[in-house]
C-alpha cells in the first residue's frame, strides 16, 4: 500500500464534501447537516488511518515526493540563512545543503540532505544521495562551526550515500568514516533531525549527535526494506514484510532509546501542513540549545560519547 493508496479514501470524502458545498451554493439549498456529518466522518477517517499506520506505510510516506525537504524547513525555521558551497577539494555536491542560519536569536550551522521535487531536480540533487564531496563539504562546515562556537543542526533525508563507481573512486567510505570520527569529538552541541528517509551510513554521516529526533512519519535504518528482503529472502518484493521486522519507525526507535524525541506531524504528514511541523521543530531545537548554555566543551563531547555507548546496551 503506497502513500497514494493511503490518501485515496480521504481524497474521495473531501471531494464529496466539496461537491455538496458547490451544490448548496449554486442552488441555494441548505446542506449544512450533510456537510457537517461528512466533515466529522472525514476527521474520524484521518485519525483512523494515520494513527494506525503500518511500518511499510510509513516508509512510503517518508519517501513521498511532496514531503518537505531540508530547504523547506530552513525557510520556515530560520529568520536568516546563508548557504555555503563546495568542499575545497573537488566540487559542490547539491545533495548536501549547508550554511549559517538564525533560529530564534541563536546563530547555528545547518547541514542537511536535499532531495528534488521532480525528475529534473532529483537528477540535479542525485536523489539526495551524496558523493564524497558532499560529506567533505558537511565536515568543512562542521569544523567551521566548532571554530566559531556555533551549534550544529543536521537534517537527515537520504536513501543512502551514492554507491556509484565515481563515488568509490573519490573515497566514499573514507569520507563517511572521517565524518563519524570527527563528529564524535566536536566541541559544540549537534542536534540531528530525521525528516524523511534515514538510510544506512549515508544518514549516519550527518547523525553522530548529542540529540537525535525524528519526525513522526520518518524512518531510520541501516538498510532499506528492499535491501534487507533481497538479502534475507532473495526477493526485493518482500520489502513490506521486511519493514515490519526492522524497527525503523520513530516509535520503534524511541522505545529502543536510539532517538531522543519524536516530533509530531499533522494528520496526513508534514506535507499537509509544513508550518505545523516547522513550529514544533523550531521549539524543540531552541529548547535543546538553551539547555547547553552552561555546559562545558568536555561535557558536550562526553554526552555524545555516552549516548552512542548506551545504544543496544539493555537489549
Amino acid at each position: 500500500m503506497n502513500n497514494l493508496d493511503i490518501d485515496k479514501p480521504i481524497i474521495e470524502l473531501e471531494n464529496r464534501i466539496a461537491e455538496f458545498e458547490k451544490i448548496s451554493k449554486e442552488n441555494n439549498i441548505d446542506l449544512s447537516n450533510e456537510i457537517d456529518m461528512l466533515s466529522k466522518k472525514l476527521i474520524n477517517l484521518k485519525n483512523e488511518i494515520y494513527e494506525n499506520l503500518t511500518a511499510w506505510q510509513k516508509v512510503n510516506i517518508s519517501r513521498a515526493s511532496s514531503r518537505p525537504t531540508t530547504e523547506d524547513y530552513i525557510k520556515n525555521i530560520c529568520s536568516e540563512f546563508i548557504e555555503f558551497h563546495g568542499d575545497r577539494l573537488y566540487k559542490d555536491d547539491k545533495a548536501i545543503v549547508g550554511g549559517i542560519g538564525i533560529i530564534g536569536n541563536i546563530p547555528v550551522t545547518i547541514i542537511g540532505h536535499q532531495k528534488g521535487r521532480d525528475v529534473k531536480e532529483n537528477i540535479e540533487r542525485n536523489f539526495g544521495m551524496p558523493h564524497p564531496e558532499g560529506y567533505r563539504k558537511a565536515l568543512r562546515l562542521m569544523k567551521q562551526a566548532e571554530k566559531f562556537k556555533r551549534p550544529i543542526i543536521t537534517f537527515i533525508d537520504t536513501p543512502g550515500a551514492f554507491c556509484g563507481l565515481e563515488a568509490e573512486e573519490r573515497g566514499q567510505g573514507e569520507a563517511i568514516a572521517k565524518n563519524l570520527f570527527e563528529m564524535s569529538s566536536l566541541k559544540v552541541p549537534v542536534i540531528s533531525i530525521v525528516i524523511g528517509e534515514g538510510g544506512s551510513g549515508g544518514a549516519l554521516g550527518l547523525g553522530v549527535s548529542n540529540k537525535v529526533a525524528m519526525l513522526e512519519h520518518s524512518i531510520y535504518s541501516v538498510i532499506s526494506p528492499e535491501g534487507l528482503s533481497s538479502i534475507l529472502w532473495k526477493d526485493a518484493s518482500k520489502a513490506n514484510e521486511a519493514s515490519e521486522i526492522m524497527k525503523l519507525t520513530s516509535s520503534d526507535l524511541y522505545k529502543l532509546n536510539v532517538i531522543d524525541k519524536i516530533i509530531k506531524e499533522p494528520l496526513g504528514g508534514s506535507q499537509k501542513n509544513i508550518e505545523f511541523t516547522s513550529d514544533k521543530m523550531k521549539d524543540y531545537i531552541i529548547e535543546q540549545l538553551n539547555g547547553y548554555g552552561n555546559k562545558t566543551e568536555e561535557e558536550i563531547v562526553f554526552e555524545r560519547y555516552s549516548k552512542f555507548r548506551k545504544i543496544g546496551y539493555d537489549l
